[in-house]
């Protein structure tokens, strides 16, 4: 697990929407793709924050007219990241550390992929060794 790298493991296709997006709109953005998150990026395509399924309960919760609530009301800003050449055992330690479920990948200020629990899980039972029987 040393030699495997955040590159490795991250996916490239990414769903992004501005600070200035609704959270409805980004509802739907992750429903419609069947993802946890969307990133949330400026109009260079850099990174500001990150709204996760997690947020939504939060969102309910306040009872915010969702249709009026903009992304950047709820988002986490300045998120933890990582670079595509972070070790995988860092990125999961870091999720471990912090509690997140999903970790953008950067390239100096270039949002270039996200890594995502499910991702690690994925990569784990293809190299993890079956039980004996």
């Amino acid at each position: 697990m040393d030699d495997i790298f955040a590159a490795q493991l991250m996916s490239s296709s990414l769903h992004t929407v501005t600070p200035d997006t609704l959270v409805e709109t980004a509802a739907k953005t992750m429903m419609e793709n069947g993802i946890g998150s969307v990133l949330v990026v400026d109009d260079e395509n850099h990174l500001e924050g990150i709204l996760t399924s997690t947020d939504f309960v939060r969102i309910v919760a306040e009872r915010k007219p969702k249709d009026e609530t903009p992304v950047s009301v709820y988002m986490s800003a300045n998120p933890i990241t990582m670079t595509a050449q972070t070790p995988i055992r860092d990125v999961a330690d870091s999720m471990i550390e912090h509690g997140f479920h999903h970790l953008p990948v950067v390239d100096d200020d270039d949002l270039i992929g996200i890594i995502t629990t499910t991702d690690l899980a994925a990569y784990l039972s293809q190299v993890r060794n079956p039980s004996p029987s």
